[in-house]
């Protein structure tokens, strides 16, 4: 007899060390930022900015992420629990019923992606680059970030799927018996896609488009496919059952039409070079 669904229990923790546990999450999660840097620095040189602003760029960006990830968990999914508990936002750890060691448990996309956009900001002001061809470099990669990081909950096997009858429908053992859609391979699967697209376009339509089309774009692409995927995925609180889309899609059409504007407001301008103030040089005789 055939298999009609797939199984799915792996342990998300790789290295064991008593103390210390390296999980399959957190090496996705690094792993994201690494490719994302080898991605960037290459475009940093082509455009002769020294790799100081790249590394610089790299602490804004983390910093971005993981705070507004955090904040954006707290506030929008379990605000009830964290006002009344508010040093564990930051804090690895819980206090009550007893002492516990937890991690930073609960980060929200919506929050990270919003983090890192006031991070490039900040960061586009106080180095003096042009924030338009800045975010349209993290537009870039965002999308390969986004991927490892949704690998990263299917070895969890966190944010699953709703319940399905496909065949390719995964039962997370740890969380269920149930066979559900594998949503989070399915937006891994997506965020590759607009990866492929948006450099594709970077690279043969960037001086036709213009500069900030391409981050435009990528709000318009991430969160649509963010808002139809999350019609395959369970909701995460139980608050969300009584609402009419969830908190996922409620929080996407904002980025959504931001995303549909800023290709209004910047289509055809023209890219423009990356360091404010920055002068061609004159070719010799």
């Amino acid at each position: 007899m055939l298999l009609n669904f797939i199984e799915w229990n792996p342990n998300p923790i790789l290295i064991d060390l008593g103390s210390l546990a390296i999980h399959y999450y957190s090496l996705l999660f690094a792993g994201g930022f690494i490719l994302s840097y080898i991605i960037l620095n290459k475009y940093f040189k082509n455009q002769g900015l020294k790799q100081d602003y790249l590394d610089s760029l790299v602490t804004y960006v983390v910093l971005g992420t993981i705070i507004g990830a955090r904040l954006g968990h707290c506030i929008f999914y379990d605000w009830d629990y964290f006002s009344q508990h508010p040093l564990e936002i930051f804090l690895p750890f819980r206090f009550e019923p007893e002492f516990e060691v937890t991690g930073f448990r609960g980060l929200a996309s919506h929050g990270g992606i919003l983090g890192v956009l006031l991070a490039l900001l900040w960061f586009s002001k106080n180095k003096k680059i042009e924030k338009w061809w800045l975010l349209d470099m993290l537009a870039l990669v965002g999308p390969l970030a986004g991927m490892c990081i949704r690998l990263g909950n299917l070895m969890n096997s966190e944010i699953v799927g709703a319940p399905a009858d496909v065949p390719w429908a995964f039962i997370f053992v740890q969380v269920d018996n149930v066979p559900r859609h594998p949503g989070q391979l399915y937006e891994a699967l997506a965020y590759l896609g607009i990866f492929i697209i948006l450099n594709i376009l970077y690279h043969k339509k960037y001086q036709e488009l213009g500069r900030g089309v391409i981050f435009g774009l990528f709000f318009v692409l991430l969160f649509g496919a963010r808002f139809v995927l999350e019609f395959f995925k369970a909701n995460q609180k139980s608050f969300e059952d009584d609402m009419f889309i969830n908190m996922g899609q409620l929080l996407s059409i904002p980025f959504f039409l931001g995303g549909l504007y800023v290709m209004y407001k910047q289509w055809n301008k023209p890219p423009g070079v990356p360091k404010l103030g920055m002068k061609k040089k004159k070719q010799s005789d």
